[in-house]
């Protein structure tokens, strides 16, 4: 099977899209070329994939990408079985091209974010909230639908496979020691870094516990990380690609993830929480509805109020001092995601998908 990947607003490095997607499909022996914001973002293609470089949309700022994605698919569609789009805005780039597979992968609720985006106007993110939800429904007659969240579905009229966004399960889990609090992801004042600031400077004023930050930051923000950095609260350790992260997770006392009350982040589940829970470290999240839920399922996190850096820092010490119960917390989350929540079993079947529905396209 022969898939272009395509996705002209995340980074081409992005957990799910490469990590996860891209390498199942590689290892079932699959051809993947990946259309991306290579340049934008710095970034290269994985071993063994072909690299096609496209513009970034950002901000107000996607006329340019699109017409470029577009462009590309009206000249190179037919030289593939599926074409897997993870930036919804492609969706009518790829109308007409009717004997090749085109897959939407949902993995954000694309109305809700408009809350948090900064560069449109207030008045202005009702309207096309329900532009959005409209498009939405165009594009599941226009396209085949995967989604990465069960709750997704209530935005679709028709029933579509859901490939959650599991972790890969190290071959070996390191024990959870004493002295390492630790977050990894975007940073952005949605996602709680001024929190997590504050957390850092809390943990700093004894001294036995370092806040260890990896996660890439608009300019803005990266001023308050270094700042901060400056200040002895915390290490800020930039992007680092999602593999080098997660093994650098091994041993931490404790993952944070202080994601704020917002629409996208209701119906999600914080994959950082899984990711923890998979590398053998309890965590300590936000009471958003799925990371409340996974903690009382897992038995491996603990929950804190929204905003409460205060109670954060006073849940890390808590588990700093005590190593039975840590371990008890971090054995019991680890067992529950092996059991639940494994890439092993859901990237196969993300495969699988893929190839009945290139089988079943039409053909010229």
């Amino acid at each position: 099977m022969r898939v272009l990947v395509m996705c002209t607003v995340h980074d081409p490095r992005d957990a799910r899209i490469s990590e996860r997607q891209i390498a199942a499909l590689l290892a079932a022996g699959h051809t993947v070329t990946q259309a991306g914001p290579f340049t934008a973002f710095g970034a290269t293609s994985m071993p063994g994939v072909q690299a096609i470089d496209l513009p970034r949309a950002h901000g107000r700022h996607r006329v340019r990408a699109w017409r470029a994605a577009r462009r590309l698919l009206r000249r190179t569609a037919s030289e593939y079985d599926v074409i897997l789009i993870h930036s919804p805005e492609l969706i009518p780039a790829a109308v007409g091209l009717d004997h090749t597979a085109v897959v939407w992968d949902v993995h954000e609720d694309t109305a809700s974010t408009l809350a948090m985006k900064s560069w449109l106007p207030q008045a202005l993110r009702g309207p096309i909230a329900a532009v959005v939800r409209r498009a939405e429904a165009s594009a599941e007659r226009r396209a085949h639908v995967m989604l990465a969240e069960r709750a997704y579905a209530e935005r679709f009229a028709l029933v579509h496979p859901v490939v959650p966004n599991t972790p890969m399960m190290p071959a070996q889990v390191v024990p959870s020691s004493p002295g390492r609090a630790i977050y990894v992801g975007s940073l952005t004042a949605a996602r709680g870094v001024h929190d997590l600031i504050d957390v850092g400077r809390r943990l700093s004023e004894q001294g036995e516990i370092r806040l260890d930050v990896i996660g890439p930051a608009a300019p803005a923000i990266a001023a308050d990380m270094r700042a901060a950095q400056a200040q002895g609260w915390l290490t800020w350790r930039g992007f680092i690609p999602n593999a080098e992260a997660l093994r650098l997770m091994d041993g931490a006392t404790v993952g944070l993830s202080l994601l704020h009350d917002e629409p996208n982040y209701r119906h999600s589940m914080p994959t950082k929480l899984l990711e923890y829970l998979a590398r053998g470290i309890p965590f300590i999240s936000t009471p958003l509805p799925l990371a409340v839920g996974l903690a009382t399922a897992s038995g491996g996190g603990i929950i804190v109020p929204f905003g409460d850096a205060a109670a954060t820092a006073q849940a890390v010490r808590t588990l700093h001092d005590d190593d039975r119960g840590r371990q008890t917390l971090a054995d019991q989350g680890h067992a529950w995601v092996v059991e639940h929540a494994d890439w092993g079993r859901d990237g196969p079947a993300f495969v699988a998908q893929l190839e009945e529905w290139a089988a079943t396209r039409p053909r010229p």
